[in-house]
């Protein structure tokens, strides 16, 4: 094992106690610091002081007396000194078990999709063959939650992290703080601009432009990319920079009407109110790229209240399949990010690092997965009009 790798917070704090024990000659039935104590010594949650004691006492270190607090173990019945006032348990403390096997992090927006489903498969396939076990916690898309997650994480005593960054014009400062502190880990799907990081994603711009490239051979001229998201985010960049190229390839010009982002698409009941579903309605475009599966769907959904046909009337490809974990029963044409490969080379990656150490010469693994076109029943030759 490198030495440079981290030592865990609730590791350190068990490391206290045994040093304790030894330096202060304390003896069978000498109580040991307060839960309330180590939180404020080492600046940690009560989950992971728990943790660590959970430990101690599996280890015969030290004996846990509920309603009394911790003390040095005899290896036998601990004599508690009754005027010692009781401190209450919790559920939390009862519910904590050893940390038998090493343990990684792995931060997500949501898995309430099937791009998140495959991802996680493949990252918890990795993590069986080496011997490792995840702890997943979600961000909902936002930075300040995304934060809480590292910090949680960090302190339950993972070894490393894999994050799907929050898409939001400023990416969070803590992957910075966690890059510049030496702490394990590999980012997801997208990467930070400018920052030299270990991170693996599909090919963006190879992927929109398998997409006009396809519209384009089925006579789509009027092809508009869709996407909800900032128009800032690296990822979306990356993927609208990849269609432009492709138009320009094919000699056409760049309609900004056909960049259609960062708007909301909310409850289809209220679709006809959306500017989106009057682009839609009005024919402005006959075929549509999306950057996410949930889109895909929305659109298809206000071509039909429209009365448009999908694909005689409009065609549709979409970033991230929405609508089956079984491929031969998808229904939208798509671009295939081979998610569960990139879950499990993230893992894999991950796992390198935290074995082996860091670099030395500062090289991070950037890799790109070449993404393919699936073609299913969603798009089709141009209508004629």
């Amino acid at each position: 094992m490198n030495s440079t790798v981290r030592t865990p917070l609730y590791q350190k704090i068990q490391d206290y106690i045994r040093e304790l024990i030894a330096t202060e000659g304390l003896k069978a039935g000498d109580r040991i610091p307060t839960e309330k104590d180590l939180m404020k010594l080492f600046n940690v949650s009560k989950i992971t002081v728990v943790n660590a004691m959970v430990g101690l006492a599996n280890d015969g270190i030290i004996s846990r007396v509920p309603g009394k607090g911790s003390f040095v173990s005899n290896d036998g019945p601990v004599e508690v000194d009754e005027t010692v006032p009781a401190t209450p348990t919790v559920g939390l403390e009862r519910a904590a078990t050893q940390n038998k096997t090493r343990m990684i992090g792995l931060v997500m927006p949501s898995i309430y999709d099937y791009f998140a489903i495959r991802l996680v498969e493949g990252v918890q396939r990795a993590l069986r063959e080496k011997g490792y076990r995840s702890m997943i916690l979600l961000s909902e898309g936002d930075v300040d939650k995304e934060k809480e997650a590292f910090k949680t994480l960090k302190e339950f005593g993972t070894d490393g992290l894999l994050v799907f960054p929050v898409d939001e014009e400023n990416y969070n400062e803590e992957i910075l703080n966690m890059k510049f502190n030496g702490y394990p880990f590999v980012l997801i799907d997208r990467f930070l601009p400018g920052v030299e990081t270990n991170y693996i994603a599909a090919d963006g711009r190879l992927g929109t432009s398998l997409a006009v490239e396809y519209m384009w051979e089925l006579g789509h001229r009027e092809i508009a990319i869709c996407s909800d998201s900032p128009l800032q985010t690296i990822t979306v960049q990356e993927r609208i920079e990849g269609y432009m190229d492709a138009l320009k390839n094919k000699g056409a010009l760049i309609n900004p009407a056909h960049i259609i982002t960062d708007f909301n698409v909310g409850s289809i009941k209220d679709a006809e109110k959306h500017p989106l579903y009057r682009y839609i309605r009005n024919r402005m475009a006959t075929a549509y790229i999306t950057l996410n599966g949930r889109l895909a769907v929305r659109i298809y959904q206000m071509a039909r209240q429209a009365g448009l046909r999908v694909p005689e009337d409009l065609s549709i490809i979409s970033f991230d399949d929405p609508t089956s974990i079984v491929d031969e029963f998808s229904l939208f044409t798509h671009i295939n990010q081979f998610e569960h490969d990139m879950g499990y080379r993230a893992a894999s990656t991950l796992i390198n690092i935290i074995e082996n150490g860091v670099d030395p010469n500062n090289r991070y693994s950037k890799t790109l997965l070449n993404p393919e076109l699936v073609i299913r029943q969603t798009t089709g030759p141009r209508p004629v009009q």
